[in-house]
């Protein structure tokens, strides 16, 4: 019963120390050529599409929050031209004549 348990621990024993030796056999460093890994540079063959992608993307979120504030900044703004609608109101309470409506609207063009 002993040398069953000494036989199991020993084969758990030497499992566990080759474990990295599995690992370090599928290390290819001759491959490589002049000890440059290929992933050393630009991310291997995939790095400039990453790169692209980055910079496509923070390029459509600066874009995005551009046109969203110039929309939220055009929100606050009277539609049309503000000052002839003003100039209309002004008539239609009565506060100025048909003569003055006619001279300012010619004064402010079309």
């Amino acid at each position: 019963m002993r040398a069953i348990r000494r036989a199991r621990w020993w084969l758990v024993g030497s499992g566990a120390a080759l474990a990295p030796a599995a690992a370090l056999a599928q290390e290819r460093v001759p491959d490589w050529g002049r000890g440059m890994h290929p992933m050393w540079w630009m991310w291997g063959a995939g790095g400039i599409v990453m790169m692209l992608f980055m910079l496509l993307f923070w390029g459509l979120v600066i874009a995005g929050l551009v046109v969203g504030i110039r929309w939220l900044v055009t929100q606050g703004r009277a539609s049309g031209d503000s000052a002839m609608q003003i100039l209309r109101e002004r008539y239609a309470r009565g506060d100025i004549s048909r003569e003055e409506f006619e001279a300012k609207r010619r004064d402010l063009g079309p």
